[in-house]
């Protein structure tokens, strides 16, 4: 079941496992009053963006530099007419559903779909509709028969199947050129989706109003997007208490990142080792990245720096008076020289 919101198809995104590539599309048309664009569209290569339009534009646009060579100039061509034709089913689908509810106003009509392609072959495609940001209709690519989600939408799976010539279009996507074009992109554009490897950094810093420490194990320059991050006690203990995970955000390298800490009081720290371990397709095995707790500083040499640095400002205004001292003394007695030289040269 699909829950999609007016700008929400613009934000979700099917995370495909590891050892799995994926090509998806997610479209949105508006009927007049939004002041919002009649059409987006938005193409994901797993979850990186490759592609976006809208209904001003005059074309759609291409997010990656690959499309100058032979193949993935054609891959271009053919998504682009994907891309266009999309904007009339939308549209298509849009008036029809409105019309048939009689109603008025805004309205929005979504459709996401695509094609999973697993590293041993197996293949898996799917499309979904929704009205006013509801399930409404999908289609079954193996029974090639369209589901309606709720009684008000089988107007339109009648309407759909009656249609010889879309249901062939539609079939020929789902089961051939879908599966082709995501060969092709991996294929083309691998660069995009090449692994990076992570880069795991610990930092330390006290817990507020709390004897505590916490430890932030932050991990970033990854990629693909998923990864396994875990705070372990004495090389094998798996913690979950005391642990707060953060999300796997976004980095502007197409990399991502993720903080995982860990908060640990001073009698655990005395007793046991903490590592930070990060799981990732990238890596050849787990990479452990212990905790080496800094070591806290001396009160009493703190102290000494105190009073060394207090000593330093009361030296330098002491001799910053007795310079002015000074100066003013010999400013009194160079008066007091001109003053006797002027009654001398007078007589």
């Amino acid at each position: 079941m699909i829950r999609m919101t007016v700008l929400g198809i613009l934000c979700w995104v099917h995370a495909a496992a590891a050892g799995t590539h994926s090509l998806q599309f997610f479209g949105m048309a508006t009927s007049e009053g939004t002041g919002l664009s009649h059409y987006v569209y938005v193409g994901m290569l797993d979850d990186v963006q490759y592609t976006s339009f809208n209904g001003i534009m005059e074309k759609p646009v291409l997010r990656t530099d690959w499309k100058n060579k032979t193949k993935g100039r054609e891959f271009w061509e053919n998504r682009s007419r994907y891309i266009l034709r999309n904007q009339q089913v939308l549209n298509w689908s849009l008036t029809n559903t409105v019309k048939h509810f009689n109603h008025t106003g805004v309205h929005t009509y979504q459709n996401m779909g695509g094609c999973e392609l697993d590293d041993d072959g197996t293949r898996r495609a799917y499309l979904n509709h929704a009205y006013d940001g509801k399930d409404f209709i999908s289609f079954d690519v193996e029974t090639l028969t369209w589901i309606a989600a709720v009684p008000q939408a089988v107007f339109y799976k009648h309407k759909r199947e009656a249609n010889k010539a879309w249901k062939q279009i539609t079939l020929n996507l789902y089961k051939r050129d879908c599966f082709q074009s995501l060969q092709w992109y991996i294929q083309y554009g691998m660069e995009t989706l090449q692994k990076k490897v992570p880069a795991v950094t610990l930092i330390q810093r006290k817990v507020r109003e709390s004897a505590g420490t916490d430890v932030i194990c932050h991990v970033t320059g990854f990629y693909p997007r998923e990864v396994e991050v875990n705070w372990i006690r004495d090389g094998e203990a798996l913690l979950e208490e005391g642990v707060w995970s953060g999300e796997v955000l976004p980095n502007e390298d197409r990399t991502y990142q993720l903080r995982k800490i860990l908060t640990v009081s001073p009698e655990d720290q005395k007793k046991h080792s903490y590592s930070c371990q990060v799981d990732h397709s990238s890596l050849d095995e787990k990479m452990d990245v212990k905790w080496v707790p800094e070591a806290a500083l001396n009160m009493g040499f703190v102290a000494a720096g105190v009073l060394a640095a207090l000593g330093l400002i009361i030296a330098v205004i002491i001799g910053a008076l007795i310079w002015k001292k000074r100066a003013s003394a010999k400013e009194q007695s160079d008066a007091s020289s001109n003053s006797s030289n002027s009654t001398n040269n007078d007589r």
